[in-house]
């Protein structure tokens, strides 16, 4: 009898004398914001038997695993090192459920739920676990950028030049943010530094003002594949 299942579209005989059921999860960068913000993977690619993926994902205080949701999987997070806080849109009740969480502490994203994770700590490390071996992902910084102004304007009543003027800093898919760009700029309107968790989201996110997402000289891992981005899929 002959065992086998799917993993990214290939076919895995179990019974094989060749099968391999190890890997490691640090060797494929995904992503690297710099020397202290980076996740790292394990997926089918580099394990064809996997049945489950995951990330792994290293943050400072402040930086955080920008909006987001899966259209394929769902997905645990589980905090190893650290303490962030999680927030899911439950569609069903239309309520923003938030929670803080600490070393060994998990939560849960239901797939399709739009959801972010902000690091309330320096040398965070979580990982976020799939229910498949393959996991897609859609940026809500892609749906602002690539979402014409007139439409904004035509859906939501907006001024479409005052939505373009916000959104035109977002050139790219923003993974860890804030993003490098936006750090950098100085006077952002409406933003300033500790503005950010500041009045109803301060008590969500405490002890973040000031000083998020310090520079840090790179000496990290670098990317060892190129990221590709069809469909806004976070593997190769």
């Amino acid at each position: 009898m002959i065992l086998r299942r799917e993993a990214s579209e290939v076919a895995v005989d179990l019974t094989s004398p060749s099968l391999n059921l190890s890997a490691d999860s640090n060797e494929v960068v995904t992503y690297r914001r710099d020397s202290r913000n980076y996740i790292t993977q394990l997926f089918s690619p580099q394990l064809p038997a996997a049945e489950t993926g995951f990330f792994n994902i290293r943050m400072s205080r402040g930086v955080m695993i920008t909006p987001h949701w899966h259209t394929n999987s769902s997905e645990m997070v589980v905090v190893i090192a650290g303490e962030v806080t999680t927030s899911v849109f439950n569609p069903n009740t239309q309520r923003l459920m938030t929670y803080r969480l600490g070393p060994g502490k998990v939560a849960q994203f239901p797939k399709g739920w739009f959801h972010w994770i902000v690091s309330l700590t320096d040398d965070t490390f979580i990982m976020a676990i799939f229910d498949r071996p393959n996991s897609d992902i859609v940026y809500a910084a892609d749906f602002l950028r690539f979402t014409p102004k007139e439409i904004m304007g035509l859906a939501y009543g907006v001024n479409p030049e005052e939505f373009a003027q916000a959104v035109a800093p977002i050139r790219q898919s923003v993974v860890l943010g804030p993003s490098v760009e936006s750090r950098n700029r100085e006077n952002a309107p409406g933003v300033s530094q500790g503005s950010f968790y500041e009045g109803d989201d301060a008590r969500s996110y405490p002890g973040l003002q000031p000083g998020y997402g310090q520079e840090q000289r790179p000496s990290g891992p670098e990317i060892s594949h190129p990221w590709r981005m069809e469909p806004n899929r976070f593997w190769w």
